[in-house]
């Protein structure tokens, strides 16, 4: 069997439709045997699908994903599992244990109205979970263009990041493998592009950055309420719950249950760390 996993970076990637690499696991009596990282050819959700179906994959893990590229998978012939999120070696693990529950298409099971706002995530931004591999954050769109030496190129860098108080959020060195990204591309937050953007390979540097340098501030626009009749399958939500609605794209975005009634839910589709400085260390390994 075969059992691939939408990968950024050792983590499970958000957004199906748009992922970059796979990393697929090749299982024997319900054991990991091998794994390899293979990448997506920029295809879209149904070519996707067959890149999948080509390789022989039988059960794809991911994070977010839309009822077309639900139906394109099923016409592949490949299990879906969607809503994990996390290590993505986890992930398998889990799956493999009978522990890791698909949540189906959930990125238009729980579709909210167009009048209702989404925060800017109209525009495509990232708001997943986790450290600093998310891009944009704040108002990125009106950001001037990075420049020096790395800009444009792939840059590996090992980081460690933590809140002012010291407690640490994110570290790539725990995870044992560098953060993979191309400089100046919109794929990090700003800030940690920007001090990346100048560095020499083996450099570290430590940066503080301030929320409109990272995740920019909490928008209150982004907490909206709707009727639990217009969202199927909403009545089983609990408040502090994670989980994907699309915007009148189609495109998946995370948000957290704040609030629930017997009628209204309330969604809160800010990042988790939107508003807070955060600091890092970042070094750089490499620079292709």
């Amino acid at each position: 069997m075969k059992i691939a996993v939408t990968y950024d970076n050792g983590n499970v990637f958000q957004h199906f439709g748009r992922t970059e690499f796979f990393k697929v696991y090749d299982v024997v009596d319900n054991k990991v045997i091998s794994s390899e990282v293979i990448g997506s050819n920029g295809v879209g959700h149904g070519a996707l699908a067959g890149l999948l179906s080509d390789r022989s994959v039988d059960v794809l893990i991911c994070g977010g994903i839309g009822g077309g590229a639900q139906q394109a998978l099923a016409d592949a012939g490949v299990e879906l599992i969607a809503g994990a999120e996390g290590d993505t070696d986890q992930a398998v693990e889990a799956y493999l244990k009978g522990e890791l529950i698909s949540t189906g298409a959930n990125c238009d099971h729980h579709h909210h109205e167009e009048g209702h706002s989404c925060g800017g995530h109209e525009d495509g931004h990232s708001c997943g979970s986790g450290g600093c591999g998310e891009s944009c954050g704040g108002g990125c769109g009106s950001q001037p263009a990075l420049t020096g030496r790395n800009v444009g190129k792939t840059c590996r860098t090992h980081y460690r990041g933590t809140f002012n108080d010291g407690t640490q959020f994110d570290s790539s060195y725990d995870r044992g493998e560098p953060l993979e990204f191309v400089c100046g591309a919109g794929q990090m937050i700003r800030g940690f592009d920007a001090a990346v953007a100048d560095m020499e390979v083996g450099q570290i540097v430590d940066v503080h950055l301030m929320p409109e340098e990272a995740y920019g501030m909490p928008d209150p626009n982004a907490v909206f309420t709707v009727e639990i009749a217009q969202l199927p399958g909403a009545e089983d939500l609990e408040a502090g719950q994670q989980v994907y609605l699309s915007n009148q794209y189609g495109q998946p975005f995370p948000v957290k249950v704040v609030e629930k009634d017997e009628k209204m839910i309330t969604f809160d589709a800010n990042h988790e760390m939107a508003g807070k400085e955060l600091n890092f260390r970042i070094e750089l390994v490499e620079v292709k």
